[in-house]
């Protein structure tokens, strides 16, 4: 039956999926920063304290001395296509386009900054989406990572009078795609080294140890995908966590003291790998390719590679593609 004359444009029923991953300042300068930064730290995930006792100090101390600082690590790390985690998130959306059959959407979202989770599911609801994979590219579970970005994208859906079906993708730190995609480009980044690593180290993002007390899963994922990558390659990898902040104990060892303490105890060369990013960006192209190098020479090392991340790379589109094909099952079209 058709419908009648006066009746709103339908789009044809598409299939969509939402990389999602942090987000980053608009530029590498201190008034983008801070914005950045304000939305970040207010999240109730991240910082899991009462709103009356954090914004006084997250406003009157942080966000002031804050950013100029943060803007000269973005600096460091720019490029001509903008941020490095924005251009790459990018990157992995196009090389996904007909991966999945041409019903398929695919597009790319930050959690904080643009472009916006929310934006991008009105978007996709416009082009016909009716059913809609939400894809936090964190490979290990964390509230203050997968959970909040799943957060914001319901808080869109909240304000959706006609809501598209939702699946959202689980924690991968242990599928075997993600493990394979990290040891073929770990062996590949060390055969390109012009020397051999007396260590290779895996640096995962800190948490707060308040988070595993709390019971979050996230030390226990890093700790699995650390010992699962190191049964991959055949050797033992060092594990620690970076960056952090404030004045709480963290998720430990961590990973600038770690690297000083192997080059007093001998160790002249390390390469160091971060298994928990889905891409390259500030904190591991600046905080560990930059301050990590400068913390490992000064301390007496001799040789330091930063490996990248799988990025849009050919092994980790082929393990975003199986990974999420598994997640779409029963949605697409039968073979």
């Amino acid at each position: 039956m058709m419908p009648p004359i006066d009746h709103p444009a339908i789009p044809a029923p598409r299939i969509g999926v939402l990389l999602i991953n942090l987000g980053t300042p608009d530029a590498p300068e201190p008034r983008a920063v801070k914005r950045y930064l304000g939305e970040f730290l207010s999240d109730r995930r991240v910082v899991e304290l009462p709103a009356i006792a954090w914004q006084p100090i997250l406003r009157g101390i942080i966000l002031t001395t804050r950013p100029k600082k943060s803007a000269h690590a973005y600096s460091q790390v720019w490029s001509e296509q903008g941020s490095p985690l924005a251009a790459i998130t990018r990157a992995q959306a196009e090389g996904l386009k007909g991966a999945f059959g041409p019903e398929v959407l695919v597009d790319w979202g930050m959690r904080y900054g643009n472009p916006s989770i929310g934006e991008r599911l009105r978007a996709m609801k416009a082009a016909g989406c009716e059913r809609i994979l939400l894809a936090p590219l964190y490979p290990q579970y964390c509230a203050a990572t997968t959970a909040t970005a799943n957060d914001k994208a319901f808080e869109a859906l909240a304000q959706m009078r006609w809501q598209p079906a939702i699946r959202t993708l689980p924690p991968y730190y242990d599928h075997p795609a993600y493990i394979a995609a990290l040891a073929q480009t770990v062996r590949e980044d060390l055969a390109k080294l012009p020397f051999t690593p007396d260590v290779v180290m895996a640096s995962f993002h800190g948490m707060p140890q308040r988070t595993l007390e709390l019971g979050d899963p996230y030390h226990c994922h890093c700790q699995k995908t650390g010992r699962l990558l190191s049964e991959a390659l055949g050797m033992e990898l060092v594990g620690a966590f970076q960056s952090r902040f404030g004045r709480a104990k963290w998720l430990g060892p961590a990973t600038d003291t770690t690297l000083a303490e192997l080059a007093r105890a001998g160790k002249r060369r390390i390469a160091i790998v971060a298994p928990g990013f889905s891409a390259d960006c500030v904190e591991t192209l600046e905080e560990l390719a930059i301050r990590g190098r400068e913390t490992f020479m000064e301390a007496g090392g001799t040789e330091f590679a930063y490996l990248p991340c799988l990025n849009a790379e050919p092994a980790g589109h082929e393990m975003l593609r199986s990974i999420l094909a598994a997640e779409l099952a029963g949605w697409l079209p039968a073979a």
